[in-house]
């Protein structure tokens, strides 16, 4: 059903076929109407002008009494006063004639007959027009007939008219056998459309009955083998969409199993200790240090629980294509300089020096970005170094501008115990966390890097923080550099903006 403001296919090219065609019916009438004129008046045309010559061939010219610039004068008469009765003998029109003479003085006939120009008419052969007797329409053939062997090309004037009965009748007969089949016809037509129409759109109905039908979990390709050629566009498309929603809620099943697993661990550790600190209690156990030590634990797996949530609402944001495509400029010196201040107080609990180096805010190019993705990516780094650095070492964040201008570079680097060259592909997997390192997390911080890095268009890799072989003593670390190609030309710097410390 459609909704308001939607359009129906069916109706739109149904009246992109019947709007035209109506509107071309009337014009096809007035066509038929002038056509049908013409075809009429070509038969009473062709006995109209033969009668004007027969009316020609009575004049008779004799000499006149006074003399003339040419000699005499001619005077104009009929042979047949009778064949003035034929040309009135007609049961359906009136007709009327006329005849002028030389000084256009009525001869014969009817004298209101409308006199035309004498450019109009032409010599020896009738000329037809259109003109009014007595109110009424009639048909009329003029001609000039010339005097015979006239030094001076002079002629009479020759008119016969008639009304038009007979030619408005044959002509509405002709209208009648040409409009009234279309009356017929035209109902036909309309059917014929709609039946043609409502064949050529079914397979838009077999499509959607066929994905009405379909299963919530299908998703599976529909056969393009089935669909119209016209249909296969939209059908490879819906593939598609098909395909990037089953590749999406493959990578959401897989998450949220994940992600369950690694909210069960905390989880169970806090009902755990929420159990134990219950029986002591019921026990008649008043020991502080006991209930001390299991609020800790408490504490400690509702820390590690909120952290858990905290990095799958971080990866959730970084997943949304959406907030990705929201840029604006970033100064991504002044961004790490933010991250690194807050994560002082950490590194001071840890015994860690933790500092920044690099371009201050506001002498390198901006980025184009989104800030909270990109806050998040530097977070996640520097957690990361945090996490792995030993008490006593150290962990560095650096903003380098790239000499020819091309690439903004972000280094995170380390003192902890680096990463293994087998591993270094597989840590920026969700979930994923190196064994042996004795460092508790969600192994998500590097799997986020890498989507942010990703939708930036950045690109993450790791290597060793100090050059192998090392001194005795001496942890390799580990370098995180991410490097974001600059829009060329390069998003300047805002004006005034000075640099600030750590």
């Amino acid at each position: 059903m459609s909704g308001p403001g939607q359009r129906s296919l069916f109706g739109e090219i149904l009246d992109w076929m019947l709007v035209p065609l109506l509107l071309l019916w009337p014009m096809s009438l007035g066509l038929t109407g002038v056509v049908a004129q013409g075809i009429a008046n070509l038969p009473y045309d062709r006995d109209l002008g033969e009668s004007a010559q027969l009316l020609a061939k009575q004049l008779r010219f004799e000499p006149g009494d006074a003399a003339g610039p040419a000699g005499t004068t001619v005077r104009v008469r009929l042979r047949s006063p009778g064949f003035v009765e034929l040309l009135r003998v007609d049961d359906t029109d009136s007709t009327y004639f006329q005849v002028l003479d030389l000084d256009g003085t009525l001869v014969e006939g009817d004298p209101d007959l409308p006199v035309p120009d004498a450019a109009s008419v032409g010599s020896g052969t009738p000329v037809f027009r259109n003109d009014t007797m007595r109110d009424d329409p009639v048909r009329v053939a003029a001609m000039w007939v010339p005097l015979p062997a006239d030094p001076e090309g002079r002629a009479v004037l020759v008119q016969i008219g008639e009304t038009l009965g007979k030619r408005s009748r044959l002509s509405t007969e002709i209208i009648k056998g040409v409009i009234l089949p279309q009356f017929v016809i035209l109902p036909l037509a309309v059917l014929l459309v709609w039946f043609a129409l409502t064949r050529g759109i079914r397979p838009l109905s077999v499509l959607q009955q066929r994905i009405r039908e379909r299963p919530a979990d299908d998703l599976s390709p529909i056969d393009e083998r089935a669909a119209p050629e016209e249909l296969m566009p939209l059908v490879v498309a819906i593939n598609g969409l098909l395909q990037r929603l089953d590749q999406s809620m493959a990578a959401q099943k897989h998450f949220l199993a994940d992600a369950a697993h690694q909210l069960k661990t905390p989880l169970a550790g806090l009902r755990m200790q929420a159990d134990i600190a219950v029986r002591e209690i019921d026990a008649g156990q008043r020991d502080a240090q006991a209930l001390k030590a299991s609020l800790e634990q408490i504490a400690l797996s509702s820390q590690r629980a909120a952290h858990a949530v905290n990095q799958l609402l971080a990866m959730a944001r970084a997943e949304d294509r959406g907030q990705a495509l929201r840029r604006e400029p970033v100064d991504l010196a002044d961004l790490t300089q933010q991250v690194v201040r807050e994560a002082v107080p950490k590194a001071l609990e840890r015994r860690i020096d933790l500092g920044y180096e690099g371009v201050e805010p506001g002498q390198a190019p901006l980025l184009a970005g989104q800030p909270v993705l990109l806050g998040e990516l530097v977070r996640n780094l520097v957690d990361n170094a945090l996490q792995y650095t030993p008490a006593g070492g150290s962990a560095t964040a650096r903003v380098l501008l790239d000499p020819f201008g091309q690439v903004l570079v972000l280094q995170v680097e380390d003192s902890g115990p680096g990463v293994p060259e087998g591993e270094r592909e597989q840590i920026f997997q969700p979930f994923y966390r190196a064994l042996g390192t004795g460092v508790d997390g969600t192994g998500l911080g590097l799997a986020i890097v890498q989507e942010i890095a990703q939708q930036h268009g950045a690109h993450v890799a790791v290597t060793d923080a100090h050059p192998r072989p090392l001194p005795p003593g001496t942890t390799p670390g580990a370098l995180f550099t991410v490097r974001f190609a600059l829009p060329q030309p390069a998003l300047a710097p805002p004006a005034g903006t000075g640099a600030r410390g750590t």
